[in-house]
């Protein structure tokens, strides 16, 4: 029962925090432009952005165009996930493949995803296809090496413990290969969710298909700064969003582990 109110204690703490942090932050945004240190041109009052805000949530069009968003990311990053899980899992397992594709995997995940933008425009124009195209190449990476190492990482003994016991393949892959790479995968799940999120508005913002980023550019180019700032914050709350799903099913999937044990005590 102690246990229980001090890790409330420590819940609500950390919320009244975040709470006063955020508040500050907003003030000190008012008072940036009020004071003249900034022109409200280019850096709209905050109570200007909140208002906007407003006006975009009850608009439909909006909803809309954050659906077609959201849609992108969420294929994309379902599409990058299983295809990363089942090739990293086959590289991993097998010593000769790590070995074999360390060098095309080093030269490859460094290729920034932006720069692959004319090749989909190329091969699919001005549509979803190619925004997925640059989702899935940047998320992609970010879940398979992290399941190349959770893979590589199960323990030796433990392994000849298992075929000592006569454990087939598919029960090691089951007992004893997934729960030693689940963290792995779960943190570049994680990782994985963000970036396709910041690759899904950029995509939209440079190929023009429907949604936020598209929205932020043609804010832009109107000259609209408040609206600009509007999405911007949509934008950021979005990826609070999905960091704070993502972090809450991790904790959930991975509660019989060390690391989140660890936290909880802290």
């Amino acid at each position: 029962m102690r246990v229980h109110s001090a890790r409330r204690l420590r819940t609500l703490r950390k919320a009244s925090l975040g709470v006063a942090g955020l508040a500050g932050f907003l003030v000190v945004w008012q008072m940036v432009p009020t004071l003249g240190l900034v022109n409200p041109q280019y850096l709209p009052y905050v109570t200007d952005v909140l208002a906007r805000l407003v006006e975009q949530i009850v608009d439909l069009a909006f909803w809309r165009r954050l659906g077609s968003t959201m849609t992108s990311w969420a294929i994309g990053l379902t599409v990058a996930t299983i295809a990363a899980v089942v090739l990293g899992t086959i590289v991993g397992l097998v010593p000769f493949l790590r070995r074999a594709t360390h060098t095309v995997v080093e030269f490859l995940r460094p290729i920034p995803s932006v720069a692959l933008i004319p090749l989909a425009v190329l091969m699919f124009g001005i549509q979803m296809r190619a925004a997925l195209v640059i989702i899935i190449y940047a998320s992609f990476w970010q879940v398979f090496v992290q399941v190349i190492y959770g893979v590589a990482d199960v323990d030796a003994v433990a392994r000849d413990t298992a075929r000592s016991f006569g454990l087939t393949r598919r029960e090691q892959l089951t007992h004893l290969v997934l729960p030693t790479a689940l963290p792995y995968l779960m943190t570049g799940l994680r990782l994985a969710a963000a970036v396709a999120l910041i690759l899904a508005i950029t995509a939209e913002m440079v190929i023009g298909n429907p949604g936020l980023g598209r929205m932020i550019e043609l804010s832009r180019s109107a000259g609209d700064a408040t609206g600009l700032y509007a999405l911007v914050v949509v934008t950021g709350l979005l990826g609070l969003l999905v960091n704070l799903v993502f972090r809450f099913v991790e904790r959930r999937v991975l509660s019989w582990h060390q690391s989140v044990r660890g936290e909880e005590v802290l």
